[in-house]
């Protein structure tokens, strides 16, 4: 136990942890030359593409430092900020975590927030400097951003490049003497935490866990306290880059569970396994339920896979445990489910996933928020839908959701963030300065208006240094209308959206000619209309593909142009009234993206 060493790598996005995590794979000799490819550790294709990490990854390598072998498992995390469950989950199954910060950039808000929830776990910190190759790096300036920021020795500053594979050797020997052995009782009962699970076709659910008292063997009889259920422990191994069996593993491990489990619900993130005829009294206190930020339908294009959607969202689910999901049916779209995401990037991602891995294709509804209507008859109904909201004439009033956002900035860019949250209907309750360049401002303003791009434009205003977090506070009555997207006259359920009265015309302005520019060309005229009950506040119209029906004719008398023109005109007319428009899917997360 005392030769084991769990860390994690945490960063702010692309400051080089996947790179880095490369360069120790290759020094410790756990993945051989001819196999290394760049980011090694990210198995996804959408991972590969976007270069970025969207899951966190485990593996172990093993590393002989003054004469003694060590056993390092380490745990590669994401930097995006919608990923940030991921990174909180990685924490809590280890020691010590390498924060990387970039060399040519200084430290940033995901930096910060990651520092925070390592400290708030007592992990042991290992700063290091990365892409000192880099001519642009500045070293010094960033060394002192970080002594201030975590209050260590200018020396204890490790600098690294993950390209050229600079200073890995004294990032492996400050891991062995700085990150501390797992502590715990080898005899007591088992205590292990389940931190991950993936679903295999052929295996069933494979569970990822970190063993803190305690040990298992192949074939125990095993509990999981969340949910009371028994299994055999059929195979269990560690995580190499190919999973490793073993017969058993001890305190401090890190390994995966193979039980022959089928269904997704099973399996909690959090949850404590333990022996079923020894079993432990204290169950590890599990993980914090994730606040989803974002709230879409997603429904199937054929409604006879819906059931095969409730299986691809819970496999998915397992997978990333920041999705929550719940079933809703929609008049136009038919059955589906209720998505609570943590970002416009968590969901982009999702429905990338079940399209890639699952061959799914679904339709994504305009991200909106839950409202409470009061009608003059009935009283309250919940409405999750815009189609569920009651007419205007028997509608009293409506309420919408209000949180509490907390937003922590530099206080050169006090300015823009005030002006973006007054912006989305915020109004100030406090503002406190936390050092003399970092300041916290707190607002309260409506849930549905952080919704839409309010994170990306904080990003943006802010470059990448705001950090956001927001707690609700209830419900309040608002002006609230619904606005309808019409084409050709007939209704699109999906891009309804319920939103504030004094933002109806600009919004409904923005979506019409969004949508204008992505809707392909027919052979007839596609006129959209934003719509507020029977009146109409924008319209854009897509032309029709024309054939040149006039070329034939050289000169001649005009009456002969024109009337191949009035023939033209009939048909297309004719055309309309029999045609279907289809909204390409590109368009739904368009929408969604409006500056």
């Amino acid at each position: 136990m005392e030769n084991i060493r769990n860390f994690c790598i945490i960063a702010h996005i692309d400051h080089g942890k996947s790179t880095l995590a490369d360069r120790l794979l290759q020094t410790t000799g756990t993945v051989s030359d001819r196999d290394l490819q760049e980011q090694t550790l990210d198995d996804m294709d959408i991972e590969r593409e976007r270069g970025i990490t969207i899951k966190s990854h485990a593996i172990q390598m093993n590393h002989s430092e003054g004469g003694k072998d060590y056993v390092l498992n380490l745990i590669d995390t994401p930097g995006h900020v919608d990923f940030s469950y991921e990174v909180s989950r990685s924490i809590a199954a280890c020691e010590g975590a390498l924060l990387i910060v970039d060399a040519t950039q200084g430290i940033q808000a995901q930096t910060i927030s990651n520092l925070y929830l390592a400290i708030e776990n007592d992990l042991e910190i290992i700063p290091v400097l990365n892409k000192m190759d880099l001519p642009s790096a500045m070293p010094e300036e960033v060394k002192d951003q970080i002594e201030e920021l975590i209050g260590c020795d200018r020396e204890d500053i490790l600098e690294a490049s993950g390209k050229t594979g600079y200073g890995v050797d004294s990032v492996l020997t400050a891991i062995i003497n700085r990150v501390p052995a797992p502590t715990g009782d080898k005899d007591a009962p088992l205590r292990a935490m389940i931190f991950d699970s993936v679903f295999n076709p052929f295996r069933g659910i494979i569970a990822y866990f970190r063993i803190f008292s305690g040990s298992i063997a192949k074939n125990d009889k095993v509990k999981f306290m969340n949910t009371g259920k028994e299994y055999i422990a059929d195979e269990i191994g560690v995580l190499r880059m190919k999973p490793e069996k073993r017969n058993s593993l001890h305190t401090g491990d890190v390994g995966y569970i193979i039980s022959g489990i089928k269904q997704a619900r099973e399996v909690k993130v959090g949850d404590t396994i333990t022996h079923l005829h020894r079993p432990t009294p204290h169950a590890i206190q599990g993980f914090e339920d994730v606040k989803p930020m974002v709230f879409a339908g997603i429904y199937p294009v054929d409604t006879d896979e819906y059931e095969e959607l409730r299986d691809s969202m819970e496999k998915l689910q397992l997978n990333d445990a920041s999705l929550t999901f719940e079933p809703e049916s929609s008049a136009a779209l038919g059955f589906g489910f209720r998505c609570g995401f943590l970002g416009m990037l968590h969901m982009e991602i999702i429905q990338e996933r079940l399209e890639r891995e699952f061959d799914m294709t679904v339709i994504t509804t305009v991200p909106n928020v839950s409202y409470k209507a009061y009608t003059k008859k009935t009283g309250l109904i919940e409405v999750h839908n815009p189609s569920d909201l009651p007419e205007p004439t028997l509608l009293d009033s409506v309420e919408e959701p209000y949180i509490n956002a907390q937003i922590i900035t530099k206080s050169d860019f006090i300015g823009q963030v005030m002006s973006l949250c007054i912006e989305k209907r915020g109004v100030l309750k406090n503002q406190v300065y936390l050092t003399t360049n970092r300041v916290e401002i707190t607002f309260e303003m409506p849930l549905a208006e952080i919704v839409f791009d309010f994170y990306d434009r904080l990003k943006s205003v802010s470059k990448g240094y705001a950090s956001f977090d927001y707690s609700p506070i209830g419900y309040k009555q608002s002006d609230l209308v619904k606005m309808d997207i019409l084409l050709n006259g007939d209704q699109v359920d999906a891009l309804s959206a319920l939103i504030h009265k004094d933002n109806a015309y600009s919004l409904g302005k923005k979506i019409c000619e969004k949508l204008r520019q992505l809707i392909p060309r027919q052979q007839f005229d596609i006129a959209i209309q934003a719509a507020l009950g029977a009146k109409i506040i924008s319209r854009e119209t897509v032309k029709a593909l024309r054939k040149d029906v006039t070329a034939k004719c050289y000169g001649g008398d005009i009456s002969r142009k024109r009337k191949l023109l009035e023939k033209q005109k009939k048909g297309k007319k004719k055309m309309r009234q029999i045609g279907n428009v289809e909204v390409p899917q590109s368009a739904f997360l368009a929408v969604l993206k409006l500056d």
